[in-house]
C-alpha cells in the first residue's frame, strides 16, 4: 500500500526491475510481522550491490542473539505461566490477575521486540539496513512518546498514511483530537475485527487527545510519569490479550474489587527462571537506555572480547533456560 500511495503522491518513482520489486514484496526477514519496510528505504538497497561488512556482521549477529534471548527465555517463559490465567480469569483471584497483567506487558514487548531484533539482524547479515522498530518504549514519559518508541514502523505508517491525510494538527484542536482518535481506532481494527481491539485502539486515541489538552503531571516528575504510562498501557493491554470482551470486563472487576490473596505461581522452578530472565532483560535495557545506545549498533561498538563474552552469555542462557517454543504473538496479525 505504501509503495502504491507513494507513487500516486509523486514521492516515489516506480521501479522498472520486476525482480527488485518482487524481492521487496517478499523479503523474508520482515514478511510475516514486520518491521514494516517501505520501498523508499529497501528498494535502493536491493538495487545496489552489497559487499561484506564486518561491522554489519557483528551488529546483526549480536542483535539476533539478544532477540532470541528476549523471545525464548523471557517472553515464552512468561507466556507459559500467564496463559492459563488469561484463558480462565474466572477461577483466579485478583493477585494472580494483577501479576498476569503486569507480566503480559513484558511478554508482548520482549516477544515482538525479539522478533524485530531477529528480523533486523538477519537483514544486516544479508547486507540490508532496516529501520529501528522498538526504542525502549516502557521508559516513555507520555503516551505520545510511547507510540514514538513502540512498533515504530507501524506508528510512522499510521502517521504518514492516516493521521496526516486526515488533516493532522492543521485544522485546530478539535479536529486534531478527532484525527488522533480515528487513527488509533483504525490501528486497533488493523489487529482484528473484535470489540477488544476497537476498545484498545479507542483508549489510546482518547489518551493521546487528553494528553494534548492537559498536562496532568509536571515534566520534572519524570519517574512518576514513567510509572503512570506503564500502568495505563498495562491496563489497556488487557483488551489486547483477553479472549473476549466479557473476560476483559471480568478482569477489571477483579482488579478493582479483589480479593488479593496469594497469587498462583505454579511450578516454582519455572517461576525462578522467569524472574531470572526478566531481570537480565530489564537490566540490559536499562543499561542501553542510560548510555543512550541503540541495540542495532551495539555489536560494532564493543571490543571483540566483550562481544564474544556477551554472545556466549546470552547463548548459554538460551540453551539452559529456553521455555517451550511458541509462535510469536504478532504472527496472528
Amino acid at each position: 500500500m505504501s509503495y502504491s500511495i507513494d507513487i500516486y503522491r509523486g514521492d516515489l518513482k516506480p521501479t522498472k526491475n520486476f525482480i527488485n520489486f518482487a524481492t521487496f514484496v517478499s523479503f523474508f526477514p520482515q514478511l510475516v510481522a514486520g518491521p514494516i519496510e517501505r520501498a523508499s528505504n529497501l528498494l535502493p538497497q536491493i538495487a545496489n550491490q552489497r559487499v561484506w561488512s564486518h561491522k554489519k556482521f557483528k551488529e546483526g549477529l549480536f542483535q539476533i542473539i539478544v532477540g532470541f534471548f528476549r523471545k525464548v527465555v523471557v517472553a515464552d517463559s512468561i507466556g507459559s505461566m500467564i496463559d492459563g490465567i488469561y484463558n480462565a480469569p474466572d477461577i483466579h483471584n485478583a493477585s494472580s490477575i494483577l501479576m498476569a497483567v503486569v507480566l503480559y506487558s513484558f511478554q508482548i514487548y520482549f516477544d515482538f521486540s525479539g522478533y524485530s531484533d531477529i528480523a533486523i539482524g538477519t537483514a544486516k547479515l544479508l547486507g540490508f539496513e532496516f529501520k529501528r522498530n522498538f526504542n525502549l518504549p516502557y521508559f516513555s514519559s507520555s503516551i505520545t512518546e510511547f507510540w514514538r518508541r513502540w512498533h515504530m514502523s507501524l506508528s510512522t505508517w499510521l502517521r504518514d498514511y492516516l493521521y496526516i491525510p486526515l488533516g493532522g494538527n492543521r485544522n485546530g484542536r478539535i479536529k486534531q483530537y478527532r484525527n488522533l482518535f480515528l487513527t488509533m481506532l483504525l490501528g486497533g481494527l488493523w489487529h482484528g475485527s473484535s470489540w477488544n481491539f476497537v476498545i484498545w485502539g479507542a483508549a489510546h486515541g482518547i489518551l493521546l487527545g487528553v494528553e494534548k489538552r492537559f498536562n496532568l503531571i509536571p515534566q520534572n516528575y519524570i519517574f512518576l510519569r514513567n510509572a503512570l504510562i506503564f500502568i495505563l498501557v498495562s491496563l489497556i493491554w488487557i483488551f489486547f490479550r483477553s479472549l473476549s470482551l466479557t473476560d476483559s470486563i471480568l478482569i477489571f472487576e477483579k482488579l478493582f474489587t479483589g480479593p488479593y490473596n496469594a497469587p498462583y505461581i505454579g511450578d516454582i522452578n519455572h517461576f525462578i527462571v522467569l524472574v531470572y530472565g526478566l531481570v537480565i532483560a530489564i537490566v540490559f535495557d536499562l543499561v542501553i537506555f542510560v548510555r543512550g545506545r541503540a541495540l542495532e549498533e551495539i555489536g560494532s561498538k564493543i571490543v571483540d572480547f566483550r562481544f564474544v563474552f556477551l554472545c556466549v552469555f546470552f547463548l548459554t542462557n538460551i540453551i539452559l533456560f529456553y521455555s517451550s517454543a511458541s509462535n510469536f504473538i504478532y504472527f496472528q496479525f
